[in-house]
């Protein structure tokens, strides 16, 4: 190949290695395992744990929380591959959020089980009461062994209570119970059935506008009293004026009580939370112990 031949070979030959490097430098971060949605203290993708296990842990987390404020979370995953579990479980925690803001008395137990390895990692604020030795002792003496004859619910469950044990001996601010969350629109479909039922005998008595602006005004004042909020009151009074006014409301007051069904939303925690538990904001600096079985 001639001289200029190879000069003009080169861009593209650079060109190629830095395609190549980019896409070999991108493969780790695309392959990395998701973090799972926080459902509660207690999350497991790979369902080893029973429906009574789960739900033993997840009593026992929650009175936790209530009484002391910390909170402590667990995650059972197959494989943190191609992370290192420190790395993985670090992630886990930051994105979940584990313990209060400002206080960071959070502990989350990662579990992979295909790996036979689990950590601990431990919130800044927890890192006194709850040292790297003593943390990578409670997985070595109390969960290893349980875990190795295959009780993982068992394993578990002595785990959470050794960590307790360390968590009960630190001096953390009370816990504040948490106001439920506000849900201004939930009593707009039982305002609205009740008026629309009432609707033909307020037409008959005050006549069809006056019956209307009366029924509308009275659900829209309901509301108003429930949420405290103006808009859902406005929206319940002015789909009421206007159901009553044009006689619509009367019909389908009459086909709801020969059977029919109101459509509404159906019952159930905000964002698929059951329980509605959610992280406080902790912090994670790294702090925590692995080991297997």
């Amino acid at each position: 190949m001639s001289y200029m031949s190879q000069v003009a070979a080169r861009p593209r030959w650079r060109a190629f290695s830095l395609a190549a490097w980019l896409a070999v430098a991108g493969l780790p971060a695309a392959a990395q395992q998701p973090v799972p949605p926080l459902t509660g203290h207690v999350v497991d993708t790979t369902s080893t744990l029973s429906a009574d296990a789960l739900a033993g842990l997840e009593q026992k987390l929650a009175a936790f929380e209530a009484r002391k404020g910390s909170q402590v979370a667990v995650l059972l995953v197959s494989t943190a591959a191609p992370e290192a579990l420190e790395e993985y479980s670090l992630r886990v925690a930051e994105e979940w959020g584990i313990g209060r803001s400002g206080v960071d008395d959070g502990v989350v137990l990662v579990v992979a089980l295909d790996d036979r390895r689990m950590r601990f990692e431990v919130g800044y604020g927890l890192e006194g009461a709850v040292p790297d030795a003593l943390a990578r002792r409670i997985i070595a003496e109390t969960i290893a062994p349980r875990f190795y004859e295959g009780d993982y619910a068992g394993g578990l469950d002595a785990g959470l209570e050794a960590l307790i044990g360390l968590i009960d001996g630190e001096a953390l601010p009370v816990p504040v119970a948490r106001e439920p969350e506000a849900e201004p629109f939930a009593a707009v479909p039982i305002v609205l059935m009740l008026a629309l039922f009432a609707a033909p005998l307020f037409r008959r008595l005050l006549g069809s506008l006056f019956g209307s602006l009366a029924l509308g005004g009275g659900a829209g004042f309901i509301v108003w009293l429930v949420s405290s909020v103006l808009f859902a009151s406005l929206l319940a009074g002015g789909v009421v004026f206007v159901l009553a006014l044009t006689g619509i409301g009367g019909n389908v007051g009459r086909w709801a009580s020969r059977g029919g069904r109101w459509g509404g939303p159906t019952p159930g925690g905000f964002g698929g939370r059951g329980g509605g538990f959610r992280g406080g904001g902790g912090r994670f600096g790294g702090g925590g112990a692995s080991g297997g079985w």
